[in-house]
């Protein structure tokens, strides 16, 4: 069966606060540790009431502190809010507190606003500018040293010293990530749970495009879903009303704490609104574990995916720590009595 993994937004529950959110977080790691999950990773956004953490790098070290069999990592580090040299002195020094545990998912989007992202981001690069390409060279430059003769940053090192960066993937939600992983070797995340691209198009273009290099050997593609798993299909679908309203109201820019059931239940859909729900269950598998083994591993097989990496926005957290736990029997990760 493939392997599954968790993508963790640290979403903010509607009637409690943010730090409650990096307290589930840290909860459900535990949960999923020794499960048979084979990642964890944590997602950059800023200035979201709805998302606690901004920070995954100071997560992903307490998750990582916190398990024991987990691969923890970023899902991903928006890069072009960062300078290189900072993002190789993290990462670097997760690897060496954790090593042969820690991922480097990297990628492009501001993760915020645009008034935020500026920010966030250096001064010196104008409004509306995608300087991506060039920092993701530079961290990559960071790692291998070969920054041409002459060039300032040739003395600089690196520290912690011989702690190399953890594995790199790049993440998309288009066909742009695909190719460019490909074209330079890495990992690839495709992000099925809120793309309007075509996941096996992207998925196949960077397993048929991918070059060997320095970063990887071999193609490896992780395809993260939206996911609700409950023992019933029915239950199934009531759980993921928290995730239909908060999805409605993120559409009308409104980025407001995960519902609760009771008032994704009291709410009065519109038919549009009922429509676009059913619309975007193209990017939302719901269902028992029977279901789900059969929807999750067709969409599997299509993409050609290494690994399917699940994102759960249940309100309950029993809920959402059995979700994860129903996942891993269905697919094989975990024995019926580690629920």
């Amino acid at each position: 069966m493939i392997p599954l993994s968790v993508l963790d937004l640290s979403f903010v529950n509607a009637g409690a606060s943010p730090a409650q959110a990096l307290q589930d977080s840290l909860a459900l790691a535990r949960h999923v540790d020794g499960l048979g999950f084979t990642r964890y990773w944590l997602a950059e956004h800023h200035a979201l009431p709805s998302v606690a953490s901004p920070a995954p790098e100071i997560m992903i070290g307490q998750i990582a502190a916190a398990t024991r069999t987990l691969r923890v990592g970023s899902g991903g580090i928006m890069l072009p809010n960062h300078a290189p040299l900072m993002v190789a002195e993290r990462f670097k020094m997760l690897e060496a507190l954790f090593p042969g545990r820690i991922d480097l998912g990297l990628g492009r989007a501001p993760g915020t606003d645009g008034v935020t992202a500026q920010a966030l981001r250096r001064r010196d690069v104008a409004r509306g500018g995608d300087d991506f390409l060039d920092r993701l060279q530079e961290l990559m430059l960071w790692e291998t040293g070969d920054f041409p003769a002459g060039h300032p940053f040739r003395s600089v090192e690196v520290m912690p010293a011989g702690a190399p960066l953890p594995p790199l993937f790049l993440l998309g939600s288009s066909d742009y990530s695909a190719h460019l992983s490909a074209q330079v070797g890495t990992g690839f995340a495709f992000a099925q749970h809120f793309a309007s691209f075509d996941a096996e198009a992207a998925m196949l273009a960077y397993r048929q495009g991918f070059r060997p290099s320095r970063w990887r050997e071999s193609p490896h593609a992780i395809l993260a879903v939206a996911a609700v798993c409950a023992p019933t299909d029915a239950e199934a679908e009531r759980l993921a009303l928290s995730a239909g309203l908060a999805t409605l109201r993120r559409e009308r820019g409104e980025y407001l704490p995960l519902p609760s059931l009771a008032e994704a239940e009291a709410y009065p859909y519109s038919a549009a609104e009922r429509a676009r729900l059913e619309r975007g269950r193209a990017r939302l598998h719901v269902g028992s574990p029977e279901t789900l083994r059969a929807r999750l591993g067709e969409l599997a097989e299509a993409t050609r995916a290494d690994e399917i990496m699940v994102f759960s926005a249940i309100h309950d957290q029993a809920a959402r720590r059995h979700s994860y736990t129903l996942l891993a029997e269905a697919f094989g990760s975990a024995p019926p009595a580690a629920a």
